[in-house]
């Protein structure tokens, strides 16, 4: 596996195999990934949220272990939030 310039997280070979488990906690507490979603969608990653109005562009920011840390509706908030926990954050192919 390697993280190259972009960020962008690739993984290949034959001998690269992870159980569900093992990949999910790959790099938490140290990468995370920004998801953009609808707040239609909000409910399914955070519960406990408020009800939005309806198709809002909103930002996740998700462990490596896809754990949500925090929703916002800027792209660059989430980044920012990232940078400030020092979490890297990645590009998901």
């Amino acid at each position: 596996m390697t993280i190259d310039q972009t960020n962008t997280v690739s993984a290949s070979g034959p001998d690269l195999q992870l159980d569900p488990q093992a990949f999910a906690a790959l790099g938490e507490g140290q990468i995370a990934y920004v998801k953009p979603m609808r707040s239609d969608e909000l409910r399914k990653l955070f519960p406990q949220a408020s009800e939005l109005a309806p198709d809002l562009e909103l930002f996740a920011l998700l462990s490596a272990s896809g754990t949500p840390i925090l929703v916002t509706d800027s792209r660059d908030a989430a980044f920012a939030n990232a940078w400030a926990h020092d979490l890297r954050t990645v590009a998901l192919n």
